[in-house]
């Protein structure tokens, strides 16, 4: 992509409205606009990250064995009072009216459709175990919408819903997709903790949050020095007890003491056991043939979340510092004097088009600004590898590697090979 021709509106000034780091990068860089209160339009940028991160999901989802179906946005309130959740979930529910006054809102959780889906086309515990998820637009009317991407009203969020025919087999289902999660959460180069939590509005019989550790999480997690323990602080205070409090005291895993983290919660995962299944009659028939309530599961990674805790967890004083899978280009092409000189602007479109074709996706900067323009956008935007086409090209057919973190080096034009096995380092 030439960056001439890319919509990337980076702003040099902080917007006020921005409270978090993540806030603040994503609007600098052009990764999004505000359209109104928590609701976004992701630009080209921002989209390439989100979809990048949607295709690790949903790669890892589908080696799990889950099918994907998409459900609808707008859902008839019939559904929801089968659960009594129509009035249970409050005013994040978005509720809204058809021409002929019936009654709907915006999905902002899917359990009463796909359990629908499954009562009446699902019969026998042979064609068990199901998970099925979609990643789909969400919408919760958050009472304060903040912090940009990381508390919007509508959001973009995989969500799975198993349905087992015993405690054993959701168990078993439960399991896989806890370690999908953690999978999914490797790849993209996150540090974080799995926490016990509580199941809320959901409900279920018990439940675990994915936190990635960051200062400006708004979730606070008790975690143990010595093992893998960690908590929702909220379950381990006492009425009256502060937060602060906990610190030091010996972990209830009776492996060292608590420690108190910030994280940012990306994942939440379910066991239901029967009460949507109770509620909304869901069946099949058992191997005696007899009419056996089903067990579900239900597991939540917010995606476009996903892209505002990976920038609060790598970020510098020069901007967004992405992992390799998923920064929206894997090179940039500095072309210093592109509109003033003829053998670097051919010398750099040559470069563009083999760096393309060996796989890579690639930015040519042609834009007639300097040097110093060039690097810090680069740099704001986080791309992992620049090449820099300039003077020493002139001289001696060099191009400088410089890669976000610092390091580089020069190296002829023509080494194709030191380019590649440098950004692969």
């Amino acid at each position: 992509m030439l960056v001439s021709k890319l919509l990337l509106p980076t702003l040099k000034d902080t917007p006020q409205e921005a409270e978090i780091v993540s806030h603040q990068l994503m609007l600098r860089a052009g990764l999004i606009r505000k359209v109104a209160s928590g609701i976004y339009t992701w630009l080209p940028l921002g989209l390439k990250v989100l979809k990048k991160i949607e295709n690790i999901v949903r790669e890892e989802m589908d080696l799990s064995g889950a099918q994907e179906v998409c459900m609808p946005m707008v859902l008839p309130r019939e559904l929801w009072e089968e659960t009594n959740r129509w009035e249970k979930m409050g005013p994040e529910l978005l509720r809204i009216k058809d021409r002929h006054n019936r009654d709907f809102c915006l999905g902002p959780t899917h359990e009463e459709i796909i359990t629908d889906i499954i009562r009446n086309n699902v019969k026998s515990y042979k064609e068990l175990p199901l998970n099925i998820y979609q990643i789909q637009t969400k919408f919760r009317d958050e009472v304060r919408p903040r912090y940009g991407i990381m508390r919007g009203r509508e959001f973009l969020m995989k969500d799975s819903y198993s349905f087992n025919i015993d405690e054993e087999s959701l168990q078993e289902t439960y399991l896989t997709m806890r370690e999908t999660y953690k999978k999914i959460l490797d790849r993209i180069g996150l540090e974080y903790k799995i926490s016990r939590a509580d199941s809320g509005s959901i409900g279920g019989d018990s439940s675990e949050e994915f936190h990635v550790l960051a200062e400006n999480g708004e979730d606070i997690i008790a975690i143990s020095d010595s093992s893998e323990f960690a908590v929702n602080s909220e379950l381990l205070l006492k009425d009256g007890e502060d937060i602060s409090s906990l610190e030091g005291k010996p972990s209830p895993d009776g492996q060292g003491t608590i420690q108190i983290k910030k994280g940012i919660e990306v994942g939440h995962i379910f066991k239901l056991g029967k009460i949507y299944a109770e509620s909304m009659k869901a069946s099949v028939l058992d191997s005696n043939g007899k009419a056996s309530e089903l067990y579900m599961g239900c597991y939540g990674i917010g995606v476009s979340r996903l892209v505002a805790a990976a920038i609060e967890q790598n970020y510098d004083d020069k901007g967004i510092i992405w992992h390799h899978s998923i920064s929206p280009f894997d090179i940039n092409i500095i072309s210093i004097g592109h509109d003033k000189n003829k053998e670097i602007a051919t010398a750099s479109h040559k470069l563009y088009k083999d760096l393309n074709e060996m796989g890579y996706s690639v930015l040519l900067d042609d834009r007639k600004d300097g040097y110093g323009t060039k690097i810090k956008d680069s740099e704001l935007i986080g791309i992992p590898l620049n090449i820099i086409v300039g003077k020493k090209f002139l001289e001696n057919k060099e191009i400088e590697l410089l890669r976000r973190n610092g390091d580089s080096s020069m190296n002829p034009i023509d080494d194709v090979k030191t380019i590649l096995d440098f950004f692969k380092d």
